[in-house]
């Protein structure tokens, strides 16, 4: 299902999810209306935009916490044109995975759009590239993450992003072990307690968005 109030953006984003093979079960230009659509006929996933009527500001991940309360096992990818990083906070940390945040340019990019709205619906969570991108980039002083090596932060962004071991072995095209002793210098470069290290998910995002 997709949220948006531009009538030709959601149009056009239900074609291309349809080319992409993709069933669209409903459309809706406010969080209201979606929320109704989906509580009658729950879909895998709903495309929401972040900025909605009637304030344009933070609707879309309010209507996404509405329907995690009401119907938890719909994925949840939110799009939007800027990178705010309060926003993908709060998805973090306040949803149990199953959720996205994008930058609508991304969906320009068929194949990957589709992969990522899979992994959401699949239980995963997924950040846009260039949120971790420039969040890495916000240099602070006596940070641990500058004590990472390039290889270590590229592990650790797509660990950020929901990636099994084995997908971030595939991706950076490494051993298994080699990623794995990765992880252990990262926890251990960010004195992680190993008891904290079945939660190394969620810690690796919080870590690239603390303040």
């Amino acid at each position: 299902m997709l949220a948006d109030d531009a009538v030709l953006l959601r149009e056009g984003l239900a074609r291309i999810l349809t080319e992409i093979d993709f069933v669209v079960t409903g459309q809706a230009g406010d969080g209201p209306r979606l929320l109704d659509l989906v509580r009658r006929d729950p879909p895998d996933v709903a495309v929401i935009d972040l900025r909605m009527p009637p304030g344009f500001s933070a609707e879309g991940i309010e209507t996404a916490a509405a329907i995690r309360a009401s119907t938890p096992a719909v994925g949840l990818m939110l799009l939007s044109q800027y990178v705010e990083v309060h926003h993908a906070l709060r998805l973090i940390t306040e949803f149990d995975g199953g959720v996205g945040y994008l930058l609508k340019d991304r969906v320009s990019d068929l194949a990957a759009f589709g992969a990522d709205l899979r992994r959401v619906a699949g239980g995963q969570t997924v950040i846009d590239p260039e949120l971790v991108t420039r969040l890495v980039a916000r240099r602070r002083e006596r940070d641990p993450l500058d004590s990472l090596t390039g290889r270590e932060r590229a592990v650790l962004a797509l660990m950020a992003q929901g990636l099994s071991n084995a997908a971030v072995a595939d991706e950076l095209h490494l051993a298994i072990k080699t990623v794995e002793a990765h992880i252990r210098s990262i926890f251990t470069k960010l004195d992680l307690a190993p008891d904290e290290r079945e939660h190394r998910r969620v810690r690796a995002v919080l870590t690239f968005l603390r303040a």
